[in-house]
């Protein structure tokens, strides 16, 4: 091996050597570094009301609606009422109000939704959930269920529009209420005399 050869393979050794180095003092640097992650209860209900949306025959949290058919959360509920949870620094412990699709074996349902609960919020946060309590408040046909979703956001969107025409009357009279009142400011700052 030529001088030339030898210099460039050390060269390449100390390379090598720097960047395992450096690599190992990042990690090294990382680790001595203190601090832990906490999670908020409302971020865990998030994590469960979107994995839910994953379980055969589930058709209601306790007025976070969703559908099996449209994968998607339904826009005018709260998508984690009827969730509860205790969020410690390694554990979970939940509670949950569902409706169920009648017709369908609830003990599936429920082992089906602790696996798929169990599942997303390890990946997600690498907490352990170690209890899941279901309590199942009603049984309906996908038939009632739509029919109970329809006439809910049917409510919403009845009282929206009323909230809506009370704001604009509300406006109206305060509009009116400021011209008769720009008019006697006016007539006041009338010269008495000409």
């Amino acid at each position: 091996m030529t001088q030339e050869n030898k210099d460039v393979n050390k060269k390449t050794e100390n390379k090598e050597a720097d960047k395992k180095a450096e690599n190992s003092a990042d990690d090294q640097d990382i680790e001595k570094i203190r601090g832990e992650v906490e999670y908020d209860d409302s971020v865990i209900k998030k994590i469960i009301a979107v994995a839910l949306d994953s379980v055969d025959g589930l058709l209601n949290v306790d007025g976070g609606f969703f559908s099996n058919t449209a994968k998607k959360i339904s826009n005018n509920a709260d998508d984690t009422a009827g969730i509860e949870t205790e969020v410690g620094k390694k554990q979970v412990a939940i509670d949950m109000d569902v409706v169920v699709e009648f017709g369908k074996d609830i003990q599936e349902i429920f082992k089906n939704l602790k696996q798929v609960v169990a599942k997303e919020v390890k990946q997600m946060t690498g907490l352990e959930v170690i209890e899941v309590n279901l309590k199942v408040v009603d049984i309906k046909t996908k038939e009632e269920h739509e029919k109970d979703k329809e006439t809910l956001q049917d409510k919403a969107s009845e009282q929206a529009d009323d909230a809506k025409k009370f704001v604009d009357e509300k406006r109206e009279e305060n509009a009116d209420d400021k011209e008769e009142k720009d008019k006697e400011k006016e007539d006041e700052e009338k010269p008495r005399v000409e």
